[in-house]
């Protein structure tokens, strides 16, 4: 497995749908690790470009890139894949975070590839990259309760009784990023995947 390339930046993508009435909703995960990554690495994510917002500054000795597509989560593609293209990066030097409803909360996984586990933002990228062939770090929201609709489920807030849980893994993914970061994918595999304690 190719691992990321230390001479060019790292681009950490979250996914989410902007405005705040989506701010704290499940749906906003990947959106809730960037605010988390950007605030501790000291990297404001203020500057539109390419219909996302992005921020730009270093971690140890490796620049990283983090975005936050403003396109809606369907149509994420339309963000990233111009922001690979005008950074000219290699697919292994990306990181998508996203929602997962297929793991529970609690759950972070990290994979090489794949396919989109049924996440919409997902598709759009694999779509317009023409690849499923990039880094990816799922964090489990779990399977809504009885007969509810996954597309009302995945867009309404957290639970208050979640909070901590929630917490627990926005930190778990912070640490995951910087270990991508400092020493790629393989190892970030290897220490982080499974249940957050």
């Amino acid at each position: 497995m190719e691992d990321i390339n230390k001479d060019l930046p790292v681009m950490i993508v979250g996914l989410g749908n902007p405005g705040l009435a989506y701010r704290r909703t499940r749906h906003n995960f990947g959106f809730l690790a960037i605010d988390k990554l950007a605030n501790e690495l000291n990297i404001p994510v203020k500057r539109l470009k390419f219909k996302a917002m992005i921020g730009e500054g270093r971690f140890g000795d490796n620049k990283v890139v983090l975005v936050k597509p403003l396109t809606f989560m369907n149509e994420s593609g339309r963000a990233v894949a111009p922001l690979l293209r005008f950074f000219k990066l290699p697919l292994t030097n990306l990181l998508v975070i996203h929602d997962d409803l297929d793991l529970p909360l609690g759950t972070l996984r990290l994979r090489p590839s794949g396919g989109t586990s049924g996440q919409r933002g997902m598709a759009s990228i694999i779509t317009q990259l023409g690849t499923q062939e990039f880094p990816r770090m799922r964090l489990g929201i779990g399977r809504p309760p009885g007969q509810m609709d996954p597309v009302d489920y995945v867009l309404k807030d957290f639970h208050p009784s979640e909070n901590e849980l929630k917490k627990i893994v926005l930190q778990t993914a912070v640490e995951a990023s910087q270990t991508f970061i400092n020493e790629g994918l393989t190892t970030t595999m290897n220490k982080f995947n499974g249940e957050v304690s």
